[in-house]
């Protein structure tokens, strides 16, 4: 099983290699191991300062993200002394940072760590992701991706876009400060129970997060996507943009993982995702709703397990039948246009199939406006 997850993987990387025409497609990976090579020498008791980690750049991302989605402030102080009870074996009350399982896991966690130095996986990703862009898509872009062996319960990794005030990082909104990815050793170990499934699985997130940074980008440069933005600004448009977004993505990491197969019970639990995506659509769409419950609704639909993040797991479904019934182009298509087109597509395919999931009438139509 081992080998042949690893051949499948090869394969589809290949293929995307081959697939790949557009020379305007440049995005590179800019890697530093920095703070996990530290945090898992302070797991081993090897040495190392608290101080120090805890200022690492990619540190300090994972920290401000910890933050975000725990849903309480937490600065460096609180990291520096969470890095000081591993170093002395203490206890750590809530473990927000989830230290206690990584150093339990501290061995496969290096592993990983030594397997991801060792093999350059940077441009077959790179290759992997540019097959669902469209292919006279502009994306020329340099990426930061920071690892680090620590973080928040829900994330594996993630794309932000950063300010960086000398190690000090600050995070703004859409088109502003540089897309930078983190992704967590300590949840990737999570993966397998060999190394080659932690590894592939490895790969899988950097591409799913690779592609949120080259779309950022390639958003930037499009005058169809700014002329989005400046026109869609309330919370329902937020979950549509998320939806998509994140659904592609899902769907990238779908077709590496199995080829774009859902489990026995995938299209039953789709369901109930897009059932919960109505419900919430409509409650942003309500004229009563606080800003405070817009921000948990948009929050929940992609911090939740797996197939509880209802706008990614909707977003994917929608992007899975696009590429199966349309298309390769008709989903790239998508990328171009925004998501009046991607979620005008999947109306078009309701009308055809009565199998699929199914988004209210309401949803439809203030989504294709």
């Amino acid at each position: 099983m081992r080998r042949l997850l690893f051949l499948s993987f090869m394969l589809l990387l290949a293929a995307a290699s081959r697939a790949q025409q557009n020379d305007m497609f440049n995005v590179y990976l800019r890697i530093d191991y920095a703070s996990a090579e530290k945090t898992l020498e302070l797991y081993r008791g090897l040495g190392g300062r608290p101080a120090d980690i805890a200022a690492l750049r990619g540190s300090q991302i994972a920290l401000s993200t910890t933050a975000f989605l725990a849903q309480r402030p937490l600065d460096t102080p609180e990291l520096e002394e969470a890095l000081e009870s591993v170093k002395f074996n203490q206890g750590l009350g809530d473990d927000v940072f989830r230290m206690h399982d990584a150093r339990a896991n501290v061995a496969a966690i290096s592993e990983l760590l030594a397997e991801a130095q060792k093999r350059n996986f940077g441009q077959k990703v790179v290759s992997t992701v540019a097959q669902l862009f469209p292919s006279d898509a502009r994306v020329s872009t340099m990426i930061p991706i920071y690892f680090v062996a620590f973080g928040h319960q829900n994330i594996d990794a993630f794309v932000r876009r950063v300010v960086w005030r000398g190690d000090t990082p600050s995070f703004t909104g859409e088109g502003q400060g540089e897309l930078t990815i983190v992704v967590n050793l300590a949840k990737c170990v999570n993966y397998g129970r060999s190394v080659d499934e932690r590894f592939i699985g490895m790969l899988s997130v950097v591409a799913h997060e690779v592609f949120h940074a080259a779309f950022g980008v390639y958003k930037d440069g499009s005058p169809v996507w700014k002329d989005y933005y400046a026109s869609h600004r309330t919370p329902f448009d937020q979950l549509l943009d998320l939806s998509h977004n994140e659904g592609i993505a899902y769907y990238l990491t779908l077709i590496q993982s199995s080829r774009g197969r859902l489990p026995a019970d995938g299209l039953e639990r789709a369901r109930h995702s897009f059932e919960d995506f109505n419900r919430n659509a409509a409650e942003l769409l309500a004229p009563g709703t606080t800003f405070r419950r817009s921000e948990d609704i948009i929050r929940l639909s992609n911090t939740s397990g797996y197939w509880e993040s209802y706008g990614a797991i909707t977003g994917m479904i929608i992007a899975r039948q696009i590429d199966q019934a349309l298309g390769r182009q008709a989903l790239s298509e998508t990328i171009a246009r925004g998501p009046s087109d991607f979620f005008g597509k999947y109306a078009d395919l309701m009308k055809r199939d009565g199998n699929i999931p199914v988004l209210s009438g309401a949803i439809i139509q203030s989504a294709t406006r």
